[in-house]
């Protein structure tokens, strides 16, 4: 298994996945913390002999051999092995690939275009749920497998078939033939607080059957990845070969699958992230019913809500999703959702960022109808929206006016050309010149401005009559090739 570790200009995540010598995996598992609080002493007893109390705050960690001997039984190790197609460019055997990459496709043979299947073999971790043989574990452990190969704590082993997997979660369940296994119990997620115990129980590296615990970091993390999930993040010590393992709370039951972790070095380095046991199983249930899954789609692209948006748009606090961009004919589309809106809450659950949007669609039912709450023009509206179904390759959105406008965003813009329309799919005022508070955003010569505070931007009297009505931060929405962003611009 290769570890893609990913340096800090952004975070840093090593997805764990099965196919590369090493392992794949993560496994952790905790307890609930419970303050126990000193009595207060009576005049009395504060006058007589010193007596040790026990501190404000302190917590005793739950009984972790008992749970891992309980539950370890039901913690499986996963070996897999099987072929991958790799490009010449990418293969890392060839050694002109290592030295020269796809630079001089000349100096390998075919070319680097042409693809030929390597071997692969990892190993990660999975829990069994049924007595007659049903196990959890992640997606990219078993990606690519040609067999899978899974051993029980007694050292019997099982040639196990993949149901079905989901690389949107990462969730696959895997089935051994064999009857009256042991079987973990599952947990509540929604009781699960940050600072509560957690223990894990996998494979590290090969090493079976290794249990590890610390404290919930964080709950509903979202990360830089292709998933949409609300991850639980832990430091409970995870490493390769403990992906898909269970992450269990104080009462010894299952409210997590590890997953990824964050990572300089290919190792733990206190931060670890699983995917919440509701969420697993509701992807679960669709595998055994169907063999496949689907996921709802809303058809949009949001971004984070900084202090600078949220002055723009004149919100309470930097909160909620806003939507840059809406895809046509998509379930947003037809609600009414448009550029500029920003969702505050879907069905009465707030939404803080954009992750919270993407995690509560993801996890939807084409076809579901929502609420959404958003923020439009200075004030709340409710839209309802009816859930599309996300398809492959999907991601969970004459010159007219010329001359400067307002001087305080310190841009040049001019109106599109007919044929500067047709090319940007879009209409919309072009920079030829961007300096002082635009430039310092970030804004530059080619891109095109759509809306100013989320009035379009149409001509220059648009956006010079918008600058009139705003304070002293605005928010353009800028499109940039084929990717279209807030941007917010402080002029005063």
């Amino acid at each position: 298994m290769k570890n893609k570790t990913l340096y800090p200009t952004r975070l840093a995540l090593a997805l764990l996945a099965a196919g590369a010598i090493g392992g794949a995996g993560i496994s952790a598992a905790v307890g609930s913390a419970h303050a126990q609080s000193a009595p207060q002493a009576t005049q009395a007893q504060q006058q007589g002999p010193q007596q040790a109390q026990p501190a404000v705050g302190t917590v005793t960690p739950p009984n972790f051999a008992q749970i891992t001997r309980e539950y370890g039984p039901a913690v499986v190790n996963i070996s897999v092995s099987g072929l991958r197609k790799v490009s010449a460019a990418d293969d890392e055997d060839n050694p002109l690939a290592q030295f020269f990459g796809g630079q001089f496709p000349g100096m390998m043979p075919g070319g680097p275009n042409v693809t030929r299947e390597v071997p692969i073999r990892g190993e990660g971790s999975g829990f069994i749920i049924s007595p007659d043989g049903v196990i959890l574990t992640n997606a990219h452990v078993v990606k690519d497998a040609k067999e899978v190969v899974v051993k029980l704590t007694d050292r019997r082993e099982f040639h196990a078939k993949v149901l079905g997997a989901d690389p949107q979660t990462d969730v696959a369940v895997i089935k051994i033939e064999a009857k009256n296994l042991p079987v973990v119990r599952i947990g509540d997620v929604g009781a699960l607080s940050v600072g509560d115990w957690v223990l894990a129980i996998g494979s590290p590296y090969g090493l079976e059957n290794t249990a590890t615990a610390g404290i919930v970091s964080a709950k509903g993390r979202s990360l830089p990845d292709d998933t949409s999930v609300p991850f639980i993040q832990t430091d409970v010590a995870v490493n390769p070969g403990n992906s898909g393992g269970p992450l269990f709370n104080d009462r010894g039951q299952v409210v997590g699958i590890n997953s990824q972790i964050y990572t300089r070095t290919g190792g733990f380095q206190g931060l670890s992230f699983s995917i919440p046991i509701d969420v697993a199983y509701k992807i679960k249930d669709q595998i055994l019913a169907h063999g496949t899954v689907e996921h709802a789609k809303l058809g949009v692209m949001a971004q984070e809500v900084n202090q600078d948006l949220a002055d723009s748009f004149k919100l309470d606090s930097p909160t909620g999703a806003l939507i840059a961009n809406v895809e046509k004919g998509s379930a947003a589309e037809k609600a009414g959702l448009r550029p500029g809106d920003i969702v505050r809450a879907i069905d009465g659950r707030p939404i803080i960022s954009s992750g919270d949007l993407a995690a509560v669609i993801n996890l939807a039912t084409p076809g579901q109808k929502i609420d959404l709450d958003v923020w439009r023009d200075g004030k709340r509206e409710t839209l309802t929206a009816s859930l599309g179904t996300l398809s492959k390759g999907d991601a969970v959105a004459s010159n007219g006016d010329q001359g400067p406008s307002h001087g305080k965003l310190g841009l040049a813009l001019r109106r599109l050309t007919p044929d500067e329309r047709e090319q940007a799919d879009t209409d919309g005022l072009l920079v030829q010149q961007a300096s002082g508070p635009a430039a310092k955003a970030g804004i530059q010569r080619g891109d095109v401005i759509l809306s100013v505070n989320g009035v379009a931007a149409r001509s220059v009297e648009q956006v010079r009559e918008a600058l009139t009505k705003a304070g002293k931060t605005v928010a353009l929405l800028v499109q940039r090739g084929d990717s279209k962003i807030f941007v917010p611009v402080q002029i005063g």
